[in-house]
């Protein structure tokens, strides 16, 4: 048998798709895999039949539609008043998760380092390694899974390439400050380190909290890879839509490796996207998920599991459930599958040393009725 070599330190499948593969096994109601399950906007589904009868079916340029990135360029402009050229500085991915590892190639070479914060999106240590360069976790301080900046600046040594960050956060829902840019502005000043700004979640974020985007720090954005999801913004995870924003010389460089990948994407989906994005109907999201969430988390009241600090943001909340059992929190939630029917993700998944602080990670991005029946089954613990 030929030994075909490994590229990153992950075995078997991802928490994901296990914690979603029991769920379907055992006919559990998924609270764990971060997909919606009502239907996304009319419109938007229309739109997205009319493409295909205008005959948008053919292979789309490879940086993407012209008039999808001017419709991002001109949302981001009413949204936080920044100035993007859609043709030097936005490009369209097949997906977030992509357009991250697309980003940490342009950057990375064998031996370099990058630092991250965990808990942290399961493809970030694997992109980092598949890229020849060695992974810098650095835990976040509970309870509000803060950035503990001496902990960054001690991190940082000559082969110090890149830092990834997420804002707002999967899997706590916590969300950077103003204060959290400035201090990484000052972190990184004189220094060759890029950032990639996982911003996925930027218009699911709640409790009249604001986003703050990279692209609105000049000077961060000058190094900065922004990445962006339309399947998490309008709920439509399974056409693996996204984008990704920086200066024109970092785009270059990204593109020279995109047109080598996926060259292009999905041309109807551009095309009912931008006229989405254009119609001005999305702003709504936002206060749709906060009301879930909201919902969620009250209903949660009458279960045994506590909620230490609600999400600021994402389509994610933690909860402990020290109070009911003393298992690691895989063996808790597998169990919880199981034998009680709702699937989570235990937040060790999360962390490269999977430190275990008995918390899991529910998903309320779902029907009001699918959680009402979820913790139905989670008050008979």
């Amino acid at each position: 048998m030929i030994q075909l070599p490994s590229k990153h330190s992950a075995t078997g499948n991802t928490i994901f798709a296990v914690m979603s593969g029991l769920a379907q096994q055992y006919g559990a109601i998924n609270l764990s895999q971060g997909f919606p399950d009502f239907q996304i906007d009319e419109q938007l589904s229309d739109l997205l039949a009319e493409a295909t009868r205008l005959g948008f079916n053919q292979y789309a340029p490879m940086p993407g539609l012209p008039m999808l990135r001017a419709a991002i360029a001109a949302d981001f402009k009413k949204r936080y008043q920044v100035d993007i050229d859609p043709d030097t500085e936005i490009t369209i991915t097949p997906g977030a998760t992509y357009g991250i590892y697309t980003a940490f190639s342009a950057i990375l070479q064998k031996g370099d380092e990058a630092i991250l914060f965990e808990p942290a999106y399961d493809s970030y240590i694997p992109n980092i390694e598949m890229n020849g360069a060695k992974a810098i976790p650095i835990a976040l301080t509970a309870p509000g899974f803060a950035v503990d900046w001496d902990k960054v600046k001690a991190a940082i040594t000559p082969k110090t390439k890149a830092l990834i960050l997420n804002t707002p956060h999967n899997p706590t829902g916590s969300v950077w400050s103003k204060s959290d840019w400035e201090e990484l502005a000052d972190v990184v000043r004189d220094t060759d380190i890029v950032i990639i700004s996982d911003e996925v979640y930027e218009q699911l974020i709640f409790d009249g909290v604001k986003h703050y985007s990279v692209l609105e720090h000049p000077e961060l954005r000058s190094r900065s890879f922004a990445t962006y999801s339309f399947g998490k913004a309008y709920n439509n995870t399974g056409w693996k839509m996204g984008y990704c924003i920086a200066p024109p010389a970092y785009t270059q460089a990204y593109r020279r490796l995109h047109q080598f990948l996926s060259f292009s994407v999905n041309t109807p989906a551009q095309y009912a996207l931008a006229k989405h994005i254009a119609s001005g109907k999305a702003s709504a999201v936002r206060s749709m998920m906060e009301g879930k969430r909201n919902y969620f988390i009250e209903l949660m009241k009458e279960t045994p599991f506590t909620i230490q600090t609600p999400a600021r943001g994402s389509y994610f909340q933690l909860a402990t459930y020290e109070a009911i059992s003393d298992m690691p929190d895989t063996e808790f939630a597998i169990w919880l599958t199981k034998e009680h029917g709702v699937a989570t993700i235990p937040v060790s998944a999360f962390y490269h040393n999977k430190k275990d602080d008995k918390l899991i990670r529910f998903c309320f991005a779902k029907k009001e009725e699918t959680l009402e029946q979820a913790v139905a089954k989670l008050k008979l613990l």
